[in-house]
């Protein structure tokens, strides 16, 4: 199923207080690899998780990795950047 979403710029919901942004490069079965990712503590802002994606969508993914592996079990969702809608 994640192949639908290779080279896609996607948002990772994780269960902790980060959201992660970025480019899906490649997967296996214990990590998700993103390229020219945002990776967002929430704990850093008073903004919520949908206000930082619908804001990060809106004026661009803020970069601050350029190539980033994070653990599948962490992840909650996956969806297409463009497929966030606006609230």
């Amino acid at each position: 199923m994640l192949d639908e979403y290779l080279n896609e710029r996607v948002v990772l919901d994780l269960a902790s207080l980060f959201v992660c942004l970025g480019k899906l490069a490649r997967y296996d079965e214990h990590f998700l690899e993103l390229r020219n990712a945002d990776i967002h503590d929430l704990r850093d802002t008073e903004t919520t998780r949908e206000n930082y994606v619908a804001e990060s969508v809106a004026t661009g993914v803020k970069r601050n990795r350029k190539k980033v592996l994070v653990r599948r079990a962490e992840v909650v969702a996956i969806a297409r950047i463009s497929d966030v809608v606006d609230a």
